[in-house]
């Protein structure tokens, strides 16, 4: 299925630090959500990408829960200052939906991660699917990217739908208190953390 651009507007940001910011929205997407891309240009070749997962509770109302708002402000100010793609994803949960999302709280309240709690009320680990933002880049011929991310199986969907993703940076760890279990679990279901602080080596290449 192609995608197209359904709109494409000028908007005003500060965050884009005196660069040309567009919001750009789509139509034929292979679901319905309202997915939305943010362009900070002029982009070089092959453009620094974030797709980012919705996160009501991180992104908007600055939850210390989980790490979402801080990665997205980490990510804007990367673009900002390079030139970039934002795909914002309408996968709230991980794709289970906020009021899902807000179920699962109270088990993680006992101790029970994030991913373990999705499935204990019927839901998968992790429901996202990436096929959305491949049609999204396609559209805005981005095929070949950078992608900003710390999660192998977002990389692995996306070379698969024909996006060819030419180099990885990882995003920062950025740990609190209130997020340390939360950080774990993400370690422990394959996300590329490392962080002495959560006992999470350092990759190899980054010691030697």
């Amino acid at each position: 299925m192609t995608a197209t651009i359904r709109q494409r507007v000028p908007i005003a940001m500060n965050r884009a630090e005196g660069r040309t910011a567009q919001l750009a929205t789509f139509r034929g997407l292979a679901d319905e959500g309202e997915h939305f891309a943010c362009v900070i240009g002029p982009l070089p070749a092959v453009p620094l990408v974030r797709v980012h997962s919705e996160c009501v509770t991180g992104d908007v109302l600055g939850s210390t829960r989980c790490d979402c708002g801080p990665q997205l402000d980490e990510a804007m100010k990367q673009l900002a200052a390079e030139g970039g793609i934002l795909l914002y994803l309408r996968q709230e949960g991980r794709g289970i939906g906020l009021y899902n999302k807000i179920d699962t709280y109270h088990l993680q309240d006992r101790q029970i991660d994030t991913f373990r709690a999705n499935e204990l009320i019927g839901r998968g680990a992790d429901e996202r699917r990436y096929d959305v933002a491949a049609q999204m880049l396609q559209a805005l011929g981005a095929d070949r990217v950078e992608l900003l991310t710390n999660n192998p199986d977002k990389v692995a969907q996306l070379r698969s739908l024909g996006i060819e993703v030419v180099a990885e940076r990882t995003t920062s760890v950025h740990l609190t208190a209130a997020n340390a279990q939360y950080l774990k679990a993400k370690r422990e279901y394959g996300h590329e953390l490392h962080s002495t602080e959560l006992g999470m080596a350092p990759p190899r290449s980054a010691t030697a």
